[in-house]
């Protein structure tokens, strides 16, 4: 069983940056992915930044490319998200999430539907 755990949401003025950490209890096989995601009330998740934990590829979505980047620190088992240049857009609630071992399309890698493990949500909001 794989448990996440989510810290460093926040406020953050636009142009700014913010970083997220995700601790992964448990442990991870080879084939799954860990990654961030995000939903505003009323509108269906969306997955942002992705890492494939074989071989540490990553799956960005458009929105966020070249500003958003996912590490991962295989000592401490945990997965951040670092936000640079932060837009009010990217105010939203943001999950940490994992799969069980499975191999998934590049379009398959940014649907929340293809994870089932999941954090409590950190809320962040960026203020124009």
């Amino acid at each position: 069983q794989v448990q996440l755990v989510e810290s460093g949401g926040g406020s953050v003025q636009a142009g700014g940056s913010l970083t997220l950490s995700c601790e992964v209890s448990g442990s991870l096989n080879r084939n799954t992915y860990l990654g961030w995601f995000r939903q505003t009330p009323g509108k269906e998740r969306e997955g942002v930044v992705v890492l494939d934990t074989d071989g540490d590829f990553t799956y960005t979505a458009d929105s966020v490319k070249g500003r958003f980047f996912i590490s991962r620190d295989h000592t401490k088992n945990t997965v951040s998200l670092r936000m640079k240049s932060v837009k009010p857009e990217d105010t939203d609630v943001y999950y940490c999430a994992a799969t069980q071992p499975r191999l998934l399309t590049s379009k398959q890698v940014l649907d929340p539907r293809s994870y089932d493990y999941w954090g409590q949500g950190n809320q962040v909001t960026v203020s124009s």
